[in-house]
């Protein structure tokens, strides 16, 4: 019965774990709207390939020069077909990122989002943690608490970490160690 109980304990913990997360996470979704590529860089059905640095300029993108050689189109391979006539492949001059300018543009408004993002999982992983410590007498609900505040860290963290400052990161992780601590000995202090 202990064990069966035992068991119990760490699976409702778990469970609150993860669908504290998932709370988090969608209602985060549904109150701040992530921005969409699509509304950034539009894509038609009918396509044509700028050919070269003044059309693809001329739509936003970045052209990218083929330095083979430094030609405009250099035979890449050629072979000699009978009778005496030479096949060739040619290389292009350059090709055009046409989506440069709005994919930059859509990283920083991303950015700017995941930052956000970042900051409303680590105050929601606070008061997690917070109601973890006042839940004591209950100790799965604590334990689930107090682990689904972490794991909010943690998903904040990998969302924004790539955009993050590396001072930021320094101050951010400073933080979370300090009040993993405190929590840790105001709630364990004396044995308990």
């Amino acid at each position: 019965m202990q064990k069966t109980n035992k068991i119990f304990k760490w699976t409702l913990a778990l469970a609150i774990v993860i669908v504290l997360n998932l709370f988090f996470n969608f209602a985060t979704k549904l109150v701040y709207k992530a921005p969409i590529y699509d509304n950034f860089c539009k894509v038609s059905q009918v396509h044509e390939l700028p050919q070269s640095e003044k059309s693809c300029l001329a739509v936003g993108g970045q052209w990218n020069s083929n330095y083979y050689r430094g030609y405009e189109s250099v035979p890449v391979k050629a072979k000699i077909v009978p009778p005496l006539a030479i096949e060739r492949e040619l290389v292009p001059a350059g090709y055009c990122d046409e989506q440069f300018t709005c994919r930059k543009d859509f990283e920083g408004v991303n950015g700017l989002y995941n930052r956000n993002v970042f900051v409303v999982l680590v105050v929601l992983g606070l008061v997690s943690l917070f109601a973890g410590y006042l839940a004591g007498e209950s100790a799965p609900v604590s334990l689930g608490l107090s682990l689904g505040g972490v794991v909010s860290f943690i998903v904040g963290a990998v969302r924004y970490w790539s955009d993050m400052d590396d001072y930021l990161r320094v101050i951010i992780l400073g933080l979370a160690l300090i009040s993993l601590l405190w929590f840790g000995i105001k709630k364990f202090k004396g044995g308990d």
